[in-house]
């Protein structure tokens, strides 16, 4: 395990515990969150090693690899994704407003098993993919003939290659957080668009279900954001956050696995319920999960 002495956001060495919560999804273990006493930014401490969380993400019921459609909540979620999926290429075109093919570079970190970056070469994107998982690098080029790349090529790509670069739900995956956000800073282009998708622990179902939310994710999310950490975070790298938009039906998805926590069986009522709420009480605390619009500043 690896124990974090200092604030990844702010540098400050003054950290509390802040919940515990056990991985539902995989090993059963129970995983610590901390908060930073100075910024208040949450993050997962101690967590696995780099070379060892690997382990964790072993299992069916970890849909961004396996593209399994077992169990309801699954079934929802695949369903939910060719819509959302749509949504995201018509985002690009607009920010971007869709340049000439040749000027199409787009990045995408964490693609899964490809869906969103076959929605993309097919708008006419030149597409490239950055995938951990070897299960889903596999059942991209299987799929949809994309092959994406490990990690470590993101360090070798040129520098100001891309105009868009997308990170959907996997900056809080990243153990080398400060040195990936560098890097994307580098091979983003001065006029490039950033466009980071991550679930808000200060959302109200966050707080309604506490160390059952789903969207801890633990050990697997190493960080949990608030917009106010990402201004931080991003900030320290010259981007400057120009767009908050929300992600409406992850508090659905996220209340009905939470409602699976903490009582141990699926409630469809309750969980759209909770989600309804969390989404009307949005200007208050925040979407479930939010997408960030970052540009350099």
């Amino acid at each position: 395990m690896e124990t974090l002495n200092k604030c990844p956001v702010c540098n400050h060495d003054r950290l509390k515990a802040y919940l515990s919560c056990t991985d539902y999804t995989v090993s059963r273990e129970t995983f610590k969150v901390v908060q930073c006493g100075s910024c208040g930014f949450r993050f997962t401490n101690p967590r696995p090693e780099e070379n060892e969380i690997g382990k964790y993400y072993r299992s069916e019921e970890y849909i961004s690899h396996s593209d399994t459609s077992k169990g309801f909540v699954n079934k929802l979620y695949l369903m939910v994704r060719n819509y959302t999926i749509s949504k995201k290429v018509k985002l690009i075109n607009r920010l971007t407003g869709n340049p000439q093919p040749a000027a199409n570079n787009l990045l995408d970190i964490g693609c899964g098993t490809g869906e969103f970056l076959n929605a993309c070469k097919e708008n006419g994107w030149n597409v490239t993919g950055i995938e951990p998982s070897e299960v889903a690098r596999k059942n991209a080029e299987q799929k949809y003939n994309i092959i994406p790349l490990s990690p470590e090529k993101l360090f070798e790509i040129s520098e100001k290659k891309f105009n868009v670069i997308t990170l959907w739900h996997v900056l809080e995956h990243v153990h080398r957080l400060d040195t990936t956000i560098d890097r994307i800073n580098k091979i983003l282009s001065d006029e490039g668009v950033l466009i980071i998708a991550v679930p808000n622990c200060g959302s109200r179902d966050a707080k309604k279900y506490e160390s059952h939310w789903a969207a801890w994710d633990l050990p697997r999310h190493l960080y949990h954001f608030t917009k106010k950490d990402i201004e931080a975070l991003f900030k320290k790298f010259g981007f400057k956050l120009s767009e908050v938009l929300p992600m409406k039906f992850d508090s659905f998805y996220v209340s009905l696995l939470s409602e699976k926590y903490k009582t141990g069986k699926s409630n469809l009522i309750s969980g759209f319920w909770n989600g309804l709420i969390s989404n009307s009480s949005a200007k208050e605390n925040g979407y479930s999960s939010q997408i960030y619009i970052l540009k350099k500043s």
